[in-house]
């Protein structure tokens, strides 16, 4: 990642040294949220005389307030207008108070980049609708968005890409420019909140012939899961006319269970085997169950699923986020702020 001589100097102007400026700005980018052990790993430096004069730094500079989380210890929010403005960026989200949870997926994004430095990545709202608006020329309204009424005007402001998980090309310069999208997976046991993420990128993602889809989280538990949700959700919609086939397997499926062997033929029987697998998810076994009694018509799963007349090539992967500045296994004990919090997300 090539952070811009003149973004860096100019966060330097405000008193910070070179590897202290390269942080600020990732944070700024990225999260607009740190914690002790990622400001660590990624200068590497210990604790002392040069943690403490960059703590002390951003609170006399007023960049950062602390927040102290009884379920995550303490937290630095870079809030300040000021710095935004020095590195040309105004991130207005990255200025408000948050959650716990949205705070702590912030922390988890910021460990991404961190370990991830080498990626190109769309690091703003306006880098992003320009590449697929401008650069791909897919239209506004297929991406992602959420429309928010004005404050101090009627008109409402719609923006784009609202969660900021990190997208990026890979760091080869000579490989294709196929973008990656990411997820990153909180703490909630439920994955809900994926299925949504999914649905809202849907249109965009039909717009592209080609993609990846990176699956990010603290342990491998929802993997598995994770997967199915994606080949149902995404894989399978934008498959050509995968209702149709859907609708055969129905039949097939239905006429083996009620004893019509007759009429299944040994082509039936292949074609129900991989359709098995194709098929297996939850969502198309609650359909099944809903269209044998007659609940789900023909036509209302052609609806669902129109497919794509367009060929995708979409790529799932799931990986392990690990927290950057972590030396040993579980969390590790570091002095934080003025030193009187050790607990770190």
């Amino acid at each position: 990642m090539n952070i811009p001589q003149a973004q860096l100097a100019a966060v330097q102007a405000l008193g910070y040294t070179e590897s202290e400026a390269r942080f600020l700005y990732l944070v700024a980018l990225h999260s607009g949220y740190f914690v002790a052990r990622q400001f660590l790993g990624f200068t590497g430096a210990h604790w002392g005389k040069r943690t403490t004069s960059f703590w002390n730094k951003l609170q006399v500079s007023r960049l950062a307030r602390t927040y102290r989380y009884a379920q995550g210890g303490t937290v630095y929010h870079l809030f300040s207008r000021k710095l935004y403005r020095q590195i040309g960026r105004e991130c207005p989200h990255n200025r408000s108070e948050h959650e716990f949870e949205y705070v702590s997926r912030r922390i988890a994004m910021l460990d991404f980049v961190l370990g991830n430095l080498d990626n190109r990545y769309l690091e703003t709202e306006p880098d992003k609708v320009a590449y697929f608006c401008s650069e791909r020329n897919i239209p506004s309204t297929d991406l992602p968005s959420k429309t928010y009424g004005g404050r101090y005007t009627a008109k409402p402001t719609v923006r784009y890409f609202v969660d900021r998980y990190p997208m990026f090309f890979p760091a080869d310069v000579s490989a294709p420019r196929v973008v990656t999208f990411t997820y990153i997976q909180g703490a909630e046991t439920s994955l809900t909140g994926f299925i949504h993420h999914l649905r809202c990128h849907l249109p965009l993602f039909r717009e592209l012939p080609e993609f990846h889809f990176l699956f990010l989280a603290r342990c491998d538990a929802y993997f598995a899961k994770a997967a199915e949700l994606f080949r149902d959700v995404v894989t399978i919609p934008l498959e050509s006319n995968p209702a149709e086939g859907l609708l055969r397997y129905f039949a097939i499926r239905k006429a083996w269970e009620q004893g019509q062997y007759a009429s299944v033929t040994e082509d039936d029987l292949i074609f129900r085997n991989l359709a098995k697998e194709r098929f297996g998810g939850a969502r198309f076994e609650h359909s099944y169950r809903a269209w044998k009694i007659g609940r789900l018509s023909d036509a209302k799963i052609r609806q669902d699923l129109p497919g794509s007349d367009e060929p995708h090539a979409t790529h799932f992967e799931t990986q392990i986020l690990p927290a950057i500045g972590v030396r040993e296994r579980g969390s590790v004990q570091l002095p934080v702020g003025n030193g009187d919090a050790r607990a770190e997300i």
